[in-house]
């Protein structure tokens, strides 16, 4: 039989019992709040409390009765993944305390509604924000941009070697990098996350996550570890260093890709050139240099070369050397190319900056892998 994760709420003096019939332990220790609360704290979910949308549903901002302020995800009642991730995040996230990850409030299943309650990150994403259209009129200097990356690196070493079991984020990008008040980079939306058994060296499962993000063997043969969060955070390297996305179909072809683009540039011994103009020489180019190197590390095809995450972390403080021996990183920009033994769409999400064209090329392309795990010999 399953485990029957049980929820309690006292209500009127008495003990409410809410309890979802999902293969997927609950810590008990997570806040319930009804959907009454949520609304009141929302303005019913007035458009003008909105913060942003996601492939899985929307996100408001809410006052409690408190006064404290906090964001409230609301799942999408369409998605057919919704109640899965979400009993998925609040497994994975409910337990683990870190400085640079969201933190998780409580959740309500009342009358129908999914939603998870984290605290609210005043400057919304790195994707609003660096390269986005926002309006925030924030700018990152070169040391805030050093200090976002080093706090994402904290993040997922956390994950990565000090939470037990391991938890593999499966969706890091610029959207799912928050800033709090003081530009502090927090780690949300754990709703792809896996846990990951200390004695595999892979787990073949279904492939989820963001392309442009999605490291090479993980898109084409569903073999997840550890390093695929690290390849994802070399993407999200460059992004930072360069201020522009991954992919830009309104750039010429040679230049649409980001990764392409930087690996040319460190041929020709010429990196300096794809450094973010917008900081003027506000910035040691050396460590621009370097920062790209260590991106283009975390990217090379081969899993096993890319660094851990914590002595990705410690390049990134000058605790440690960047490897010169870097080789040309794995990027795939044809999906065409993709040879996926299975007959399931993908789950997945697209980069807004993509082109309606290539993203119908991707959802009907792209596969799933099926749900095996590998034992380590």
């Amino acid at each position: 039989m399953g485990c029957y994760p049980v929820f309690w709420r006292k209500k009127n003096s008495r003990s409410q019992v809410v309890q979802l019939d999902q293969d997927i332990p609950i810590a008990g220790n997570v806040k319930i709040y009804s959907s009454k609360e949520l609304r009141k704290a929302t303005g019913n979910f007035c458009p003008g409390s909105k913060l942003g949308q996601g492939s899985f549903g929307r996100v408001y901002l809410g006052k409690l009765n408190n006064g404290e302020k906090v964001a409230i995800k609301v799942l999408s009642s369409e998605s057919r993944q919704g109640t899965k991730e979400f009993l998925n995040e609040l497994s994975v996230i409910s337990n683990i305390t870190h400085h640079n990850l969201v933190k998780l409030h409580g959740c309500c299943i009342d009358g129908g509604q999914k939603m998870l309650v984290y605290n609210y990150v005043e400057n919304n994403s790195l994707a609003q924000t660096l390269f986005g259209n926002s309006r925030s009129g924030i700018r990152f200097d070169w040391r805030t941009r050093v200090e976002i990356c080093v706090g994402v690196a904290d993040g997922l070493t956390y994950l990565h070697e000090e939470v037990r079991p391991p938890i593999v984020h499966r969706d890091i990008k610029a959207s799912n990098i928050l800033l709090d008040r003081n530009l502090r980079p927090k780690i949300a939306d754990f709703g792809l996350a896996k846990f990951f058994p200390g004695n595999m060296t892979h787990i073949s499962t279904r492939v989820a996550g963001t392309l442009g993000y999605l490291a090479p063997e993980y898109a084409i043969r569903g073999q997840l570890t550890k390093k695929a969060d690290v390849y994802s955070f070399g993407v999200l390297l460059l992004e930072i260093v360069s201020g522009r996305c991954h992919t830009d179909p309104t750039l010429p072809l040679d230049e649409q890709f980001l990764l392409e683009k930087v690996w040319t540039l460190s041929e020709s011994d010429d990196l300096e050139s794809i450094i973010d103009g917008t900081m003027e020489r506000d910035f040691d180019t050396e460590e621009a240099r370097r920062l790209l190197k260590i991106g283009l590390l975390c990217t090379q095809d081969s899993p096993k070369i890319r660094p851990s995450m914590s002595m990705v972390a410690k390049m990134l403080k000058g605790e440690c050397d960047v490897s010169e021996k870097i080789m040309r990183p794995s990027l795939i920009t044809d999906v065409m190319d993709l040879k996926v033994r299975t007959v399931e769409p993908i789950q997945f999400s697209l980069s807004p900056s993509m082109s309606p064209a290539l993203s119908s090329s991707l959802v009907s392309t792209l596969a799933l892998a099926g749900s095996t795990v590998v034992e380590s010999r």
